[in-house]
């Protein structure tokens, strides 16, 4: 073991132990698979980061990214966090307010300003499911528009739309069949939303990966806005803002913007722990 730096950042918000925290080890090199798993297991987050020279040389950094109970190629609020707590220690710097991050998924672009981050969304693709089990998870009368479709962005979502908030807000879903559904197709979840007006309300569920609901979802906000964009609901040059949290006492907001057929995400970040940690 040896002594190496950490931080808990809190992403989606400006305010301390609001928004989604992430655990971040600014040192993870030597560091083996199974000791990083079980790291992120013992802090019991939604997700922890290692922070790693990239590789690339296009890259400032490499981050490898755990859930309780597995790696993941890319993640929403990680990417950021990780981001911030990277320029906080001094390890990478905005160069005209850009950085690029190495992780499993390949490059991701991120823009810095003094407020906030944000990232472009590396890839995706949507696919409509049609077995009943896509939607019979979320219990009796819960009415949705349009088919739910699985949306991969690294992480695969099963992303469906609600007629109405208080539908989502008041949800009795059955987490044990959500959990068999997704380990019967390789997704990592789902991600339900509902429009209030121009501003969208989000919840993510991956119970079978230790997290009954993710606080704030950067990969799941992404996945939203892909199913949006590829249904015609928004378009090049539209931006919106989602809140997701409010369930489990965290009020986070994303930012999300569409330039062409690009994704952006972003929000802002605190710092709410520093020090070390025996690894």
């Amino acid at each position: 073991m040896q002594t190496r730096k950490f931080t808990q950042v809190d992403v989606f918000t400006a305010v301390p132990f609001k928004g989604n925290p992430v655990a971040v080890v600014l040192d993870g090199e030597g560091l083996s698979d199974a000791e990083m798993q079980t790291f992120a297991n013992w802090t019991n987050l939604s997700e922890t980061t290692f922070v790693l020279p990239a590789s690339d040389p296009g890259a400032d950094y490499r981050v490898r990214i755990f859930t309780p109970k597995a790696e993941l190629p890319f993640a929403g609020h990680p990417t950021l966090g990780t981001a911030h707590a990277v320029i906080a220690a001094g390890l990478a710097s905005p160069r005209n307010g850009r950085l690029v991050q190495q992780c499993a998924i390949g490059l991701v672009d991120l823009t810095v300003n003094e407020t906030s981050l944000s990232f472009r969304l590396p890839r995706y693709s949507v696919t409509e499911l049609t077995d009943p089990e896509a939607r019979a998870w979320l219990g009796e009368g819960v009415s949705l528009v349009g088919q739910p479709q699985a949306v991969d962005v690294g992480p695969v979502w099963l992303v469906a739309q609600l007629v109405d908030v208080a539908a989502l807000e008041n949800l009795a879903h059955d987490p044990a069949r959500l959990t068999r559904y997704y380990e019967a197709t390789g997704m990592t979840g789902a991600t339900l939303f509902a429009a209030e007006g121009a501003h969208l309300v989000v919840r993510s569920f991956a119970p079978g990966d230790g997290i009954p609901e993710d606080p704030v979802c950067g990969s799941g906000n992404a996945a939203v806005a892909a199913f949006r964009l590829l249904a015609g609901q928004i378009g090049s040059g539209d931006s919106y803002i989602a809140s997701q949290g409010r369930q489990v006492g965290r009020d986070g907001y994303i930012n999300v913007r569409i330039d062409c057929a690009d994704v952006h995400v972003g929000g802002q970040c605190v710092t709410c722990v520093e020090g070390v940690v025996l690894l």
